[in-house]
């Protein structure tokens, strides 16, 4: 939690120790922002207004940084503007002063059940990546063109070589990344986050294709 009124923060503590949440609280965002590095991802409870950086200053650097921790925001009577605010700029919720332990312990189940799923979605991410990265150069070229929806001789057209070879290539790579179609491919490569680099690699392959014999 990041609030500067120390009566708020005492209130969080106690609210949150009596659902069996343990609770780290930061009096402003810099001191946040300082342990920041050695913190693991969780829920984030923010105050709108504060000294020196404020909430939506803060969510914008969590933003900038790559941080996407589910936040849900604190505010006072008057600033449901700013917390509309903050929502764009990626907070889950927001909770008007004074709030219930009810609306504390629903806002924070909801946060964690976003970060669990951010959790899965990570995990998929980074298998979806090491699948693809033990790919060869050749079969990564390969795949980039056939995901096109081209057949196997405009692949082999490109790359220079023979229908055989590129048939070669995309078993192998197929039995690699355990799929049994571009399509799957498609996906997986969606998953990793990898589409728009392969989709360059492609570009660049048809901008060089070699016109000489194939292999």
């Amino acid at each position: 939690m990041i609030d500067d009124d120390s009566g708020v923060r005492t209130s969080l503590h106690f609210m949150l120790a009596a659902s069996g949440i343990q609770a780290w609280p930061f009096a402003s965002a810099e001191d946040f922002l300082d342990q920041l590095p050695f913190l693991t991802p969780s829920p984030l409870l923010l105050d709108v207004r504060m000294e020196g950086i404020d909430g939506l200053q803060l969510l914008a650097i969590l933003k900038q940084q790559g941080v996407s921790w589910p936040v849900v925001i604190l505010t006072g009577h008057g600033d449901v503007a700013l917390a509309v605010r903050a929502m764009k700029l990626g907070a889950i919720d927001f909770l008007e002063k004074p709030f219930t332990p009810e609306a504390i312990d629903q806002a924070i189940a909801q946060a964690f059940e976003m970060l669990d799923q951010m959790h899965h979605l990570l995990s998929a991410r980074e298998q979806a990546r090491y699948s693809i990265e033990r790919l060869t150069a050749r079969e990564r070229e390969t795949m980039a063109i056939l995901m096109e929806g081209v057949p196997n001789k405009e692949v082999a057209h490109r790359l220079g070589l023979s229908v055989r070879t590129v048939e070669m290539h995309r078993g192998n790579a197929l039995a690699k990344l355990n799929v049994k179609s571009v399509a799957e491919v498609v996906k997986l490569a969606n998953r990793a986050g990898f589409t728009a680099e392969m989709q360059l690699d492609s570009e660049k392959l048809r901008q060089d294709s070699p016109a000489g014999s194939k292999n």
